[in-house]
């Protein structure tokens, strides 16, 4: 199990338990957490559910594949450290990962 903090835009703080396995876009999704809406369910399809990530972060999640690359192009907030939260599966490796929401999805 990872312990996963999402951070809104405007700074607040929402930290849960993501079960091994679990996207943490469907985590956030299931606890109500605003900024992450996911609107495809995770079909790596709308890009609604995109998130930062910290640099510390990103040598332990998996390299970026065609799709999701594809996805974040057309996100107009995209920045170097931009993920899709639907492409990110909690693991042990992942405990204590922090990441930030842009101001919209949209």
């Amino acid at each position: 199990m990872a312990k996963v903090t999402y951070i809104e835009n405007n700074g607040t703080e929402h930290t849960i338990d993501v079960p091994n396995g679990t996207t943490l876009m469907e985590a956030a999704v299931k606890q109500g957490i605003p900024g992450i809406d996911g609107d495809c369910g995770g079909a790596c399809a709308c890009a609604t559910c995109m998130v930062y990530v910290p640099e510390e972060w990103k040598g332990k999640l998996p390299q970026i594949e065609t799709m999701e690359e594809t996805m974040l192009d057309f996100c107009e907030r995209r920045e170097d450290n931009s993920r899709l939260s639907c492409q990110l599966v909690a693991s042990d490796a992942l405990d204590g990962i922090k990441v930030q929401m842009p101001e919209s999805q949209h």
